[in-house]
């Protein structure tokens, strides 16, 4: 099972895979920075970096500039050993609990990530998905997406299945059916689709639903 398949993140931490992607981030790719947690002077430039972000210099608008700042909370926590310790290299008054929940967002699998650069999830709204594990992240993530989610219905949503309400239960109080997807077809493929559908007496998802699983399984 690759990366982008994963719940789980397992990419190097502080490497700039979806900030240098320049599909994902255009010309500001090349501005890209990682960071090493082996590296002292890396490590060093995290703190200095975390210290920036938890100071609010990198607005809430500039999604590819809050993953870097979540990056540098991962490398700084790695590269140091605790949230504790990297709280204190960071200095001022960054928390723990402020480069506990950054960090989580650059742990969140790089699909979810992509969708964060590019504007589609709100970083804020990123803290909260990464608050849960597995599926569910996913699933939270895609539903803030075709559901257009505020930042405080994700919340809402992640804190539901934190007390145990089921993945789906949480996004449908929030007026999302996880599933329903619209897509736009040519107009050949559409004809084609709506008489198999017809043909065969099913609904034209499952037809869909069985060619994406045959193409995923390639």
């Amino acid at each position: 099972m690759t990366e982008e398949s994963r719940a789980d993140r397992r990419s190097p931490v502080g490497e700039p895979v979806v900030r240098s992607d320049p599909a994902v981030t255009g010309d500001r790719a090349a501005e890209a920075v990682g960071f090493d947690p082996n590296d002292p002077d890396s490590v060093a430039e995290a703190a200095e970096t975390v210290a920036r972000f938890a100071a609010g210099d990198v607005g809430d608008d500039d999604n590819v500039l809050m993953l870097r700042g979540a990056a540098a909370c991962a490398a700084l926590v790695r590269g140091v050993g605790s949230y504790k310790e990297a709280a204190e290299r960071a200095g001022g008054d960054v928390s723990v609990a402020f480069i506990r929940k950054w960090a989580r967002v650059h742990d969140l699998p790089q699909a979810i990530r992509r969708q964060v650069a590019n504007g589609r999830i709100a970083p804020s709204a990123a803290k909260h998905v990464a608050r849960l594990g597995g599926r569910d992240r996913y699933l939270l993530a895609w539903a803030a997406i075709d559901g257009d989610l505020t930042v405080r219905e994700v919340r809402a949503a992640a804190s539901a299945v934190n007390d145990g309400t089921d993945i789906e239960g949480a996004v449908r109080d929030a007026g999302v059916e996880l599933g329903r997807l619209q897509v736009r077809l040519p107009a050949d493929t559409y004809v084609e689709l709506r008489r198999r559908a017809s043909m065969e007496n099913v609904e034209p998802g499952e037809i869909v639903a069985d060619a994406v699983d045959a193409y995923l399984d390639e």
